[in-house]
């Protein structure tokens, strides 16, 4: 009878440990729609499918992006960006340590991030600040999932 109550008991505790360890389903290739910059009292919106792409690869512990223009660098639209490091989530905070950029400034800074995950949209709405190159400004970024 012991065996039985225990047999019975072990899924409920599973199932209760795996609740309160659940994670977001953060991991993936998420494809960079909209982004909206404030800082002091300005407010830029960003579509960034227009003339450009911009992805985000996050696996178990490292992210990178990569955003270039549609044009294949043809023509005063020509852009470049590459970045990636190590990150950590903690309920709905996602951090960034931006390990390596292609604007060196940038490397071995940290951003912290509040995510949400809505079926195939993730949203990180978050501060990027770096004293020395006067940068202080709120984002938020909106991206869908690639398939």
């Amino acid at each position: 009878m012991k065996k039985l109550t225990f047999l019975l008991i072990l899924p409920l505790f599973w199932a209760c440990q795996s609740t309160s360890e659940t994670k977001l389903p953060i991991e993936g290739t998420w494809l960079l729609i909209s982004g909206e910059t404030i800082q002091q009292n300005d407010t830029v919106f960003t579509d960034y499918t227009d003339g450009q792409k911009t992805i985000k690869i996050i696996n178990a512990n490292h992210f990178s992006f990569l955003r270039h223009d549609l044009n294949k660098g043809t023509d005063s639209t020509s852009v470049f960006v590459a970045g990636g490091g190590k990150y950590s989530l903690n309920g709905t905070t996602y951090t960034e340590h931006l390990e390596f950029c292609n604007f060196r400034e940038w490397e071995d800074h940290t951003f912290d991030f509040e995510i949400t995950i809505n079926n195939d949209t993730l949203v990180q709405k978050g501060i990027e600040k770096i004293e020395n190159l006067g940068v202080d400004r709120l984002i938020i970024e909106t991206y869908t999932r690639l398939k």
